[in-house]
């Protein structure tokens, strides 16, 4: 058997056998297709066949099922929280109320917004800018790029927060925003999927040195603590990448420690550099 092969073998056996019979009573669901639904949605970011042609086990790219395989292995493992799974799943998918979410968040001439169709192409040169992506492992592709921007406004519907689309003067320079971390990471707290909220940010070039990734922040974390009742948050960067650890340190996070990034391969731009920040003095 192909180690393709396998995983899919693996699949099966997870939703079909292993989720359905550790089912208990706390659960939302219980049955082998709720299953593969809850971690499909989740591991592609939204309603699964919006982008996955089925069957799911023969068509889910392979670090697509890996991530759902990772999700219910985790679920099992009391690392993710099957509810909370759940719940995203079906806000996607409209069956749910989901938590009302501001038209935008401003500071003069600055705006904080969702996204827009508009904004594929510059978010694509951005992500294809070599100074802009210097700390990550390679280039994005425009479809990629394209993806990359739904499933951040998707996460708006989801969470109630998400990455906000960023205009500086009237135009797209990039985004700034909160995401809840859908993976497990190697950090305290960290290990648990979904609960940990990470403010992340990626600027145009000639947007950088003008203080709006701070700024922007600052609105982020007001309407995070204000709206969302959330006053931890944590950020990490690579270690090499110091501009994006000044802006943590003007935002008051505390650097806690370094961390291999599961998601980077071995090299120099494994090893991240990790801040927090417990907004206790913020008042909801």
């Amino acid at each position: 058997m192909s180690a393709a092969a396998d995983r899919r073998a693996h699949w099966r056996d997870l939703v079909a056998r292993r989720l359905p019979e550790a089912a208990r009573p706390g659960w939302p669901v219980h049955l082998d297709h709720c299953f593969a639904r809850i971690l499909l949605d989740n591991a592609c970011g939204g309603p699964w066949r919006d982008s996955v042609k089925p069957p799911a086990h023969a068509n889910m790219p392979a670090d697509g099922l890996e991530a759902a395989i990772a999700l219910g292995e985790a679920v099992l493992d009391g690392g993710a929280d099957l509810a909370l799974l759940n719940r995203r799943s079906l806000a996607w998918r409209g069956k749910i109320a989901t938590a009302s979410v501001r038209d935008g968040l401003r500071d003069g001439d600055l705006l904080l917004r969702r996204w827009r169709q508009a904004d594929t192409a510059p978010f694509a040169a951005l992500n294809a800018d070599p100074a802009v992506m210097e700390f990550f492992p390679r280039l994005r592709t425009a479809p990629e790029s394209a993806a990359e921007a739904g499933s951040y406004d998707r996460r708006f519907v989801a969470d109630g927060f998400g990455p906000w689309a960023l205009e500086w003067d009237g135009r797209f320079v990039g985004f700034v925003g909160a995401f809840r971390i859908m993976r497990s990471m190697p950090f305290p707290g960290g290990e648990r999927i979904g609960a940990t909220i990470e403010l992340g940010w990626r600027l145009a070039r000639d947007a950088w040195g003008h203080g709006l990734a701070t700024r922007a922040a600052r609105l982020t974390l007001a309407d995070l603590a204000g709206r969302c009742g959330i006053r931890t948050v944590v950020a990490y960067a690579a270690s090499g990448n110091r501009r994006s650890q000044a802006v943590m340190e003007r935002l008051g996070m505390v650097r806690a420690e370094t961390f291999a990034h599961p998601a980077v391969p071995e090299g120099p731009l494994r090893s991240h550099v990790l801040y927090r920040l417990d907004q206790a003095g913020v008042s909801a």
